[in-house]
């Protein structure tokens, strides 16, 4: 059973936390499991929150270029109204000083205004406004490759799980053939037509049968952590699994059926191409800083000036107005940093043709792959058939006492491990399988 539990050892890791407050679904089949992922797993909480984030960051945006209106309300009363000291020859000669200071304000000052300013163009907005709606769309597709990453983490985590379960109902039959044999030859030893070493044969290779299923069973349960752990499911909660081998493998014959690589099916290379269009963008902002920007405003003000109540004032103010900004030497700061925006562009371009050509490769990996496991497949099954027959043979010559016990000790270890290989062969060919649609982008 060497060859299968070393491919679990791969996917052993210990469960630190988990969460239990979920209500638990006890059976599942992948597709179940999957769509459980897709409703708990933090990943995809968290890629969730990052859209919703992006939107109402575009809207944020926006509302830069939107008229912004402020209003003020302010009342002040002195207890010491100030005093301005007016030149000697507003006054006949001999004027002494204190007569001399005179005060232009009122003890009560209560003042109300209302501002609205506008943008009325500028470069760097528009453009900001075309990077938020670029952004959301990244954080959209990033959401879509979140997911994809999910379903191939539960993926990868089930299978296993299956595989497992197949050997441990293979073991479970062998150990009931196993002691109906041991029983028979038990009856034929007290008959005088066997040995005690036949018996004592037989009760080792049970021995280890059972031990050896055991083993699977604890480490069905590791691998159940794993898959716990990637659904984002209870760790304390029971989980059962549903599905085998076989039908899988049809599931995705018939998802692989005429497939053909279209990038456009990988929502990492679209998540590339959106970084080169925000790339780009970030280039056009930084040009956009030569453009002047021109604002407007409208703003009006009551100001009430007044010792008391009845001797007071109202005195109305309105204005209107333009400001026009124009930038004239930033000592090329601004070509700078165009200049290093497009090395990033640079830089992306480049990570995207070697992420396609790393795609080009994957797939052609895959194929591989998956005609080696087809052809291993084959070969097993042709194996564990003869292994059969030796078996069934060996039982015959021996009941009929021309054949020796260790003859079918023998032939039983040979068809064990030829079962063991073919669900080996049938796990292996899966694999290929889904290695080749995670390729494609299915």
């Amino acid at each position: 059973m060497k060859i299968f539990i070393t491919s679990l050892l791969v996917l052993s890791f210990s469960v630190a936390f988990a969460p239990t407050n979920l209500v638990a679904q006890k059976t599942m089949e992948l597709e179940d499991a999957i769509q459980y992922a897709l409703d708990n797993n933090y990943t995809i909480q968290n890629a969730r929150l990052t859209l919703a984030d992006a939107r109402q960051r575009m809207i944020e945006t926006r509302a830069i270029g939107l008229p912004q209106v402020t209003g003020s309300v302010s009342f002040k009363r002195y207890l010491e109204v100030p005093k301005s000291l007016l030149p000697a020859f507003f006054f006949p000669p001999g004027t002494p000083e204190e007569s001399r200071r005179i005060s232009f304000l009122q003890k009560n000052n209560f003042t109300a205004s209302a501002t609205l300013n506008t943008m009325l163009f500028n470069g760097n907005f528009f453009v900001a406004l075309e990077a938020a709606k670029a952004y959301k769309d990244y954080a959209a597709i990033e959401y879509l490759t979140k997911e994809k990453e999910v379903k191939n983490q539960v993926t990868d985590a089930f299978l296993p799980v299956l595989l497992l379960q197949e050997n441990i109902t293979i073991f479970e039959k062998n150990i009931a053939n196993l002691m109906k044999v041991l029983h028979e030859t038990r009856e034929l030893y007290k008959a005088g037509f066997a040995e005690q070493l036949d018996v004592d044969r037989l009760e080792l290779s049970l021995s280890n049968l059972k031990v050896e299923r055991d083993n699977l069973i604890k480490n069905k349960e590791n691998v159940l952590a794993v898959l716990k752990f990637s659904m984002n499911y209870p760790a304390t909660e029971p989980l059962d699994v549903e599905g085998d081998l076989e039908s899988l493998l049809l599931l995705y014959d018939n998802r692989l059926a005429n497939a053909k690589l279209d990038f456009a099916n990988r929502p990492d290379v679209s998540l590339v191409n959106e970084g080169i269009h925000l790339s780009a963008l970030n280039i056009k902002n930084y040009k956009a800083e030569y453009l002047p920007s021109l604002y407007g405003f409208i703003a009006g003000q009551y100001d009430y000036q007044g010792n008391n109540k009845e001797d007071g004032f109202w005195a109305p103010t309105a204005l209107v107005g333009v400001q026009l900004n124009v930038p004239i030497f930033d000592g090329f700061g601004r070509g700078a940093k165009v200049q290093r925006a497009k090395i990033e562009l640079e830089k992306a371009q480049n990570q995207q043709a070697q992420m396609l050509q790393g795609i080009e490769m994957e797939v052609n990996n895959a194929k591989n792959a998956l005609q080696g496991a087809k052809e291993r497949l084959d070969e097993r099954k042709k194996n564990l058939a003869l292994a059969q027959r030796i078996y069934e043979t060996t039982q015959v010559k021996y009941r009929e006492g021309v054949g020796s016990s260790l003859e079918v000790s023998q032939a039983e270890q040979a068809l064990y491990n030829s079962q063991a290989k073919l669900v080996q062969a049938k796990y292996d060919l899966l694999s290929a399988k889904v290695s080749l649609a995670k390729a494609l982008g299915l």
